[in-house]
């Protein structure tokens, strides 16, 4: 009887220790992780910005409604991207944010007649013309 009770005993603190020892791992694994998407959300969206203020200030002398055009659109992605969440990863529209962001940018490229490629690698990030 006593090593029945002996084998439940260790066998429950071994649940344990193994349990905690997990959720360690788990919160340094997910920690990881998540600074690293992070880090590729702020490059792939800084990049975006620089792009758009580059464009937004080669653009700010000419007054034509095709210029105009590109204007606005310029200052509608710089919107979106001023407005998105940095600060809150629990942010519930995040991805879907995110996803407008790209889609604005793409449609600014088009407005501008540039095909743009933006890629993230593990070494950087680029963004092509």
């Amino acid at each position: 009887k006593s090593l029945h009770f002996c084998f439940y005993r260790f066998h429950g603190e071994g649940y344990q220790e193994g349990y905690a020892e997990g959720s360690h791992v788990g919160v340094v694994e997910g920690r990881r992780y998540g600074s690293l998407h992070g880090a590729k959300i702020g490059s792939e969206i800084g990049s975006y910005l620089g792009f758009a203020l580059t464009w937004q200030c080669l653009l700010q002398k000419c007054t034509d409604e095709k210029n105009s055009k590109r204007i606005r659109a310029l200052d509608s992605l710089i919107g979106m991207i001023q407005k998105f969440p940095y600060e809150d990863p629990t942010y519930d529209k995040l991805q879907e944010d995110l996803e407008k962001i790209r889609g604005k940018f793409k449609q600014v490229c088009s407005v501008l007649n540039i095909q743009s490629d933006f890629r993230i690698s593990t070494e950087r990030s680029l963004l092509t013309f």
